[in-house]
């Protein structure tokens, strides 16, 4: 069996020092070069195969923390590793405790287009993949056609339409080849519950931004607004997820959800559960009460919504390892995980499709403190986030 680990990461905010990113927001260079250290310890203790980040303002800083990655992981080989001259050198664990760096690995940026200038800086996600890529990434931000969501009144009336031309964040698609199969990977950042407020022209600033004139309708609203958002990627992330199980290509979607698990911009990536008995459901077109979905029927849906689903590699081991304590955020006193791993069924199991399956999940948060508290601003120089990672070991030739 061919064994993979993929992780995400969200590494808040990386740029170089002295740029500001938002408004008075910078790193000093002694700053920079603590956030970098801390970052590159971090990719070292992954040591992951494939990773996905978040929140990369510019290229050149992901690149010299990689570098010093590699630098730490050698530093531990030649600390950790037997010498060829030793007889237990083939043992397995030391297979575990080697780093294997990144000299040779690809890496896929894709910027921001609503980046600005030093100030409104806007962040963009990468991906980094020692198994290359099977062909060029692909960014999915600016949308062919404008998605246009209509509604509909009860009254019956016009309803009106939410739309949007462009992600708040890109979503970066590439194809890693793993032991002779092609797996598509989607990174992603959602947009984030951050209210969005409407500056009107002319004004320095939204209504509801000043909180000395504290507006809870008009905050409500912007919280609406960055739902309505973030549901509208997940719609967009959605299709080109089913475009690619369609095709019959296995799939694994990671990133920033700025959700949990079972919010519905989640599901919406994700797609339905299935009912569990379609034949006990009245059909869409009864003519009476007894109309409902033939047995074969109720097969053939559940195989149409299980084909198409997503699952997150968190549950799966929880449900292994009955270990219920995962969560990649801290604020206010509420942990939880809005940063996911997904896996199509390609990776179940019980699927009789199924090319291998996740042997272990692991989590990097004992650096995460709780927003609230005063110790937070470390956490400018570390990350807000916790890093998660899953082993996937796949069948034999495929």
């Amino acid at each position: 069996m061919t064994a993979f680990t993929i992780a995400s990461f969200n590494v808040k905010n990386l740029i170089g020092p002295d740029k500001e990113y938002y408004r008075f927001q910078s790193y000093t260079p002694e700053e920079y070069a603590w956030k970098e250290d801390w970052l590159a310890d971090q990719i070292a203790t992954l040591n992951a195969d494939v990773i996905g980040f978040q929140e990369i303002f510019e290229e050149d800083p992901l690149h010299a923390t990689i570098t010093r990655a590699d630098r730490y992981g050698m530093d531990s080989n030649a600390a950790s590793l037997p010498g060829a001259d030793k007889r237990y050198r083939h043992r397995a664990i030391f297979d575990r405790l080697a780093y294997r760096d990144y000299g040779n690995a690809a890496l896929a940026f894709a910027p921001n287009v609503h980046d600005g200038a030093p100030g409104q800086r806007r962040p963009g996600v990468a991906v980094l993949s020692r198994l290359g890529f099977a062909e060029e990434p692909q960014i999915i931000q600016v949308l062919d056609r404008p998605l246009q969501i209509p509604f509909q009144t009860f009254g019956g009336d016009e309803g009106g339409h939410f739309t949007i031309h462009k992600l708040s964040r890109p979503i970066l698609k590439v194809r890693v080849p793993v032991a002779g199969r092609v797996i598509t990977v989607f990174n992603c950042h959602l947009k984030s519950k951050l209210g969005e407020y409407i500056r009107p022209e002319g004004a320095e600033f939204a209504p509801e931004a000043d909180l000395t004139q504290y507006d809870p309708i008009g905050r409500a609203l912007g919280a609406a607004r960055a739902a309505m958002r973030r549901m509208a990627e997940a719609w967009v992330l959605r299709g080109a997820i089913v475009q690619e199980l369609r095709a019959g290509n296995p799939v694994i979607v990671l990133g920033d959800f700025n959700d949990g698990e079972h919010a519905v911009s989640t599901e919406i990536i994700t797609g339905e559960v299935p009912f569990r008995n379609y034949a006990w459901m009245l059909r869409h077109d009864a003519q009476h009460r007894g109309d409902r979905y033939t047995e074969a029927e109720s097969v053939q849906i559940t195989e149409d919504i299980e084909a198409l689903r997503l699952h997150p590699a968190e549950k799966l081991f929880v449900r292994k390892s009955l270990r219920d304590m995962v969560y990649t955020a801290a604020f206010g006193g509420n942990y939880e995980s809005i940063d996911q791993i997904m896996l199509s069924r390609h990776f179940l199991p019980d699927w009789k499709g199924h090319i291998g399956e996740m042997t272990y999940f692991s989590v990097l948060n004992d650096h995460l403190t709780d927003g609230s508290h005063p110790e937070a601003p470390y956490n400018k120089l570390a990350s807000d986030h916790g890093q998660i990672m899953a082993t996937i070991e796949l069948n034999g030739d495929p």
